[in-house]
């Protein structure tokens, strides 16, 4: 892996051709470098699975794009990421498209081409090696990946998915640290070094003003753990933005469950593995918003974390008992393991109460279901403003990230409703699962206000090889996030 890919002024030694799949038998086929490509390239059989290499020559790669037909930044983020791996493997350290120019003929075309080939570079050759020690064979990363393009349009859409993927992978890291480490005092201090850098203002809620301010699902998740838990905001305000813009104010809000026991309702069949990415919903805000400050985009972004350890102890919260949150909706714990929409319920009606959005988005790895229902192969959302919803879905089709839209009727509603409180956080009926948690937050939300529900517990770590970002976390949602904002602005 590289510690870091930057754009160069100066060209690579490595030079790489990019072309689409097939034979080349005279010069002019390779297009409008055909005077300097042609003795290179006449007679050479490209391969025909996209990001795919053939060595040319000393210091002459082609990198194959797959079919003429059909390039898009889906299929360039691909390339990126096995282009990456290869590079890592022949430890290249600059590298120049020397014809990214004959992409597309539009700027624009070519500029988001661009942007996707360095999100899969940056995705594909990432790992987490922080706390790798003495004993450890992995190779060490090899420093800086200089790459050179000489296309204004190109170059400039590259800088932008190194920035995307940089925070795609930051979101990966804090995913990726352990629990022992990874506490939500931690994450309070993520959220600190990040504000202060990149000029964001950070708030911390700790533990006993949670409890003052009537945040009784945050604190009751929490208070089994010594690690207490907190709420942070985080808030990027530009200091230019257009006055439609401005007005605009979109609040992410994410799960940040940085250990889930399950607590009395306890995980069993070894199911607590992995439970350190159950907090990937706010591992995705902090990345998103590290890239929207990077970004510098004009529009007033917050993000909003409800961070607390699930744990067993004396002092943990039990089925039965029936706790009142932040808005002052009463709660009939049913399940002490339907945790996340506990603290994200107090995280939203803050948002709401306290925030003044125009907009609403919150990210969590909520439910098993939805993984049941959709597969590892999209995200299920939830959203009842069509405005709204449709801003999410152009995103996830800019970016890649797919989601699909789940009904959230009143009927849903109802079937939260509780005999002794106002509401259940579980139904015993495993019906509609994943709508069980949408439906919950509901009464969270003012009903004023647009709000999109992000299920993402199937897409923020992958068990297998992904084509992108192999086995472990993905960082999904920073794109998606980052877009949303971008569209608003």
């Amino acid at each position: 892996m590289y510690r870091s890919i930057e754009i160069s002024k100066r060209a690579g030694t490595l030079r790489v051709t990019t072309a689409f799949a097939r034979v080349f038998s005279r010069p002019s086929a390779v297009g409008p470098d055909a005077g300097t490509l042609a003795p290179a390239m006449r007679g050479v059989s490209i391969p025909g699975e996209a990001g795919a290499t053939l060595t040319l020559d000393a210091g002459h790669m082609a990198l194959s794009l797959g079919p003429a037909q059909g390039l898009d930044a889906r299929r360039m983020r691909v390339v990126g990421a096995r282009l990456g791996r290869t590079l890592v493997a022949m430890g290249a350290r600059s590298v120049n498209f020397d014809n990214a120019h004959a992409w597309s003929p539009s700027a624009a075309t070519r500029r988001t081409l661009a942007q996707a080939l360095a999100e899969g570079l940056m995705l594909g050759t990432w790992r987490f090696d922080a706390l790798d020690g003495t004993a450890s064979r992995r190779t060490p990363r090899l420093g800086t990946l200089s790459v050179h393009l000489r296309d204004a349009a190109a170059r400039d859409g590259f800088r932008t998915g190194i920035t995307l993927g940089d925070a795609a992978n930051a979101a990966r890291r804090i995913a990726a640290t352990p629990p022992n480490i990874a506490n939500p005092r931690w994450i309070a201090g993520e959220a600190r070094r990040l504000g202060r850098t990149l000029g964001m203002r950070v708030r911390v809620i700790d533990f006993a003003k949670a409890r003052s301010m009537g945040m009784g699902g945050l604190v009751a998740v929490g208070q089994g753990s010594a690690a207490k838990p907190c709420l942070v905001t985080m808030e990027w305000s530009p200091r230019r933005a257009k006055a439609r813009a401005n007005a605009a104010h979109l609040v992410l809000v994410g799960k940040t469950i940085t250990y889930d026991t399950g607590g009395y309702s306890l995980k069993v069949n070894n199911g607590m593995k992995g439970m350190k990415y159950d907090k990937c919903g706010g591992a995705a805000v902090l990345g998103a918003m590290r890239a929207i400050a990077s970004l510098k985009l004009p529009v007033r972004v917050t993000g909003v974390l409800a961070a607390a350890e699930n744990m067993v102890s004396n002092d943990a919260y039990r089925p039965d008992d029936i706790i009142r949150l932040h808005n002052g909706v009463t709660v009939e714990v049913t399940n002490t393991d339907a945790e996340g929409r506990l603290v994200l319920a107090d995280a939203l009606s803050y948002a709401c109460r306290s925030l003044s959005p125009t907009a609403v988005v919150d990210i969590a790895t909520l439910t098993g279901g939805v993984g049941v229902a959709l597969g590892p192969f999209c995200a299920g959302y939830f959203c009842e403003q069509s405005p709204l919803a449709s801003l999410v879905e152009r995103a996830a089709e800019s970016t890649g990230e797919a989601l699909w839209r789940l009904p959230l009727w009143e009927a849903h509603r109802d079937f939260m409703r509780s005999q002794h409180a106002d509401i259940i956080n579980s139904n015993p009926l495993r019906s509609a699962h994943p709508i069980q948690g949408a439906a919950f937050l509901s009464y969270f939300v003012d009903a004023a206000i647009p709000w999109a529900h992000l299920d993402i517990a199937s897409m923020a770590a992958s068990e297998s090889a992904h084509e992108l970002t192999g086995v472990g976390p993905t960082g999904w949602g920073v794109r998606l996030l980052t877009e949303i904002a971008a569209s608003m602005a």
